[in-house]
């Protein structure tokens, strides 16, 4: 006979605030199958815990419903206290009464009738659950970083450290990322490349890191503990084992006008380059697009000045294929476009520019040596205006509706680094609000404003016009309520930063999910952020949200040390929730095979489909594509939910 156990949690006052938690208790109470009913407090504390394991031994209870909140905040907690009483765990089940009940229902009335309702769906559910138990799975004790900005350098080093092997993937010909153009960062002005640089070389000259640039990854299989990554190594037309940085080969290029990519395309480089002095790998690729010899054939001068012998041009992608039992996501961001942005005159005057461009402007390495000039004439300006916000916090659809968290700190080092160079150019910024979370980050602001005399004001551009040699702003400063005309010399715009290109289709390959923005999402925000819904891939960095470089580098860590708790581990436990076949009812279709994202599903008997457990994760697709009913679901069968639905529309 089966005795079900039911346990009403109030949730302090998120729940009982809204549902009357006692009336739940007395209707649920006279539902078949159930053999007690009670309502505490806060269930998940340890007195609660401790509730549901007395009752389990007392009563004999057979199944157990727990009344809370969802079960991704505490479906483990529960299933851990029935399981040390000798229940199977996944004779458990959750019926969410706080997001799918208190918190979205005003009147007490409706919300306590769905409450019961939902308990008692779950109480159905519990009589025709069956115990399940997980099996084991092998773990392959390496570690992949898909990125190698500061955050995939610190997590590799991180996973490294602790004696793993680790291989750091990157699609540009150089680790070092976004950092890598900085000039200073916030708030203590220290260089970007004297505390970036001594990492790069770490990683490379470490035993346990391998690293692929100029790299993006192919193809991905398997599971937690168990991944398969094909890794296309693009062809750089140069051979890294012989090329001894010598700079001849680049030095000698006739082509010379290609925009770069590191400088933000305020100068140019060679077709064949490295993107900046202290590169890691230290070893040129050559661009095919706009190379000589690979557009008309002829040339080769590189190759001719290259003494090592270095220069291949009959070098293709190359295919690799390893196994990794984890893998750090760390793809890093991307500003916005400013096609949409033509209030700004970005694209009709040299003298507009992004916060990113004006950055390598600042920087001694950069394309004007550290002075700050007009890019029309070159002259040293006399006013210079930053523009906040600019695409950031949008709500016309051009931009992004979030806040970009990095654009008001970099503002105002930009411009204590102007006026410490020049302190009789005037600096001036137009803000909306200006946001300074971090530790000594207010102080920073302030000194801006107090210390070196930047005058904020608040308020919005609503254009931008190039008269001759003077940039005219069209503003309103929203504090006087007063229209301003403003003359500038230059003009500098926080972008907002959205994630890179290449994140959304490498979250994809991961089975990693990403949010309306393409920000890859975390499993839970508070208790899980550095943890992806896909079971061993991890997240770091401004791929996972917008974020500076202190708070990019300890996410990292926190990756890398979820990493090292996987990868310490023999063996796994395998989720028993994976999807079988009825034998009698598959006709073969392949279906089935087609959607599961994970290869779980094969046809070796020809006769019906055949389920990996060990790859099945449990995902359902194979559920709701298959014709004939023939799939089902561990732990969600189709009994199984439809006496859920029975027993809410009773």
């Amino acid at each position: 006979m089966e005795k079900i156990g039911v346990f009403v949690c109030h949730c302090g006052s998120n729940i009982k605030g809204n549902v009357d938690t006692a009336a739940v208790v007395e209707q649920i109470s006279h539902v078949d199958g159930v053999a007690m009913a009670v309502e505490y407090p806060y269930m998940c504390a340890e007195a609660g815990q401790a509730m549901i394991r007395n009752a389990i031994t007392e009563h004999g209870l057979t199944g157990v419903v727990v009344a809370a909140c969802s079960p991704r905040m505490h479906e483990a907690t529960f299933r851990k206290a029935a399981e040390r009483a000798g229940l199977n765990s996944y004779m458990v089940e959750i019926a969410n009464i706080r997001e799918q009940c208190s918190w979205v229902h005003r009147d007490t009335v409706s919300a306590t009738k769905k409450a019961v309702a939902l308990a008692r769906a779950a109480v159905a559910k519990v009589h025709r659950n069956t115990p399940l138990h997980p099996g084991e799975s092998s773990v392959t004790k390496r570690a992949l970083v898909v990125g190698g900005g500061i955050a995939g350098i610190q997590a590799a080093l991180d996973i490294a450290e602790a004696g793993f092997e680790v291989t750091i993937v990157e699609t540009t010909p150089s680790i070092g990322g976004k950092m890598a153009q900085l000039d200073k960062t916030f708030p203590t002005l220290d260089c970007s490349a004297c505390i970036l640089t001594p990492k790069m070389v770490d990683a490379a000259g470490h035993d346990n890191i391998a690293i692929h640039t100029y790299s993006e990854i192919e193809k991905v299989e398997g599971f937690v503990g168990n991944f398969t990554v094909s890794i296309r190594k693009k062809a750089r037309s140069v051979d890294m084992d012989k090329c001894t940085g010598c700079g001849d080969c680049w030095a000698k290029c006739p082509v010379k006008r290609v925009p770069s990519e590191f400088d933000s395309g305020l100068c140019n480089r060679t077709a064949i380059y490295t993107p900046f002095a202290q590169a890691v790998p230290n070893v040129p690729v050559i661009d095919r697009t706009n190379c000589v010899k690979f557009k008309t054939g002829r040339c080769g001068l590189c190759r001719t000045v290259c003494q090592p012998g270095a220069i291949d041009f009959d070098q293709q992608d190359e295919i690799i294929t390893e196994n990794f039992g984890a893998v750090v996501l760390a793809t890093g961001y991307d500003t916005i476009s400013l096609d949409k942005f033509g209030e700004y005159a970005y694209h009709d005057s040299p003298d507009v520019l992004t916060a990113l461009e004006f950055e390598r402007m600042t920087n001694a390495a950069g394309p004007t040596d550290g002075r700050i000039v007009r890019m029309s004439d070159g002259h040293k300006p006399k006013s210079i205006t930053f523009i906040q916000c600019v695409g950031s916090r949008d709500i016309t659809n051009r931009g992004k509706t979030y806040c970009s968290k990095i654009c008001c700190m970099y503002t105002a080092k930009q411009a204590i680094l102007i006026k410490d160079k020049y302190p009789d150019v005037d600096v001036q910024v137009f803000y909306i609000d200006v946001r300074t979370p971090g530790k000594n980050f207010d102080e920073f602001y302030r000194r801006a404003a107090e210390e070196y005399g930047v005058k904020y004001i608040k308020g919005q551009v609503g254009k931008v016009v190039n008269v001759g040699d003077t940039l005219h702003i069209q503003a309103v400063d929203m504090l006087e309520g007063r229209h301003m005309d403003i003359q500038t010399d230059m003009i500098i715009l926080a972008t907002a930063i959205q994630p890179s290109a290449t994140a959304k289709t490498t979250a994809g390959m991961f089975s990693s999910s990403v949010d309306q923005n393409h920000f890859m999402t975390e499993a839970h925000p508070k208790l899980r952020p550095v943890e992806s819904h896909t079971a061993g891939v991890f997240l770091a960095g401004c791929g996972q949200g917008p974020k500076d470089i202190p708070e990019t580098v300890a996410q990292a860590s926190a990756a890398a040390a979820k990493v090292i708790g996987l990868l310490v581990k023999d063996k796994l436990m395998t989720n028993p929730c994976t999807a079988a076949t009825d034998e009698d009812l598959c006709n073969n279709c392949g279906l089935c095979g087609n959607v599961c994202p994970y290869g779980a599903i094969t046809y070796e008997s020809k006769l019906t489909a055949s389920v990996n457990n060990a790859l099945c994760q449990g995902c359902g697709a194979c559920v709701v594509t298959c014709p004939s009913g023939a799939m089902d679901l561990h732990g969600f069968t189709n009994r199984q939910l439809m006496a859920e639905v029975d027993a809410i529309c009773k």
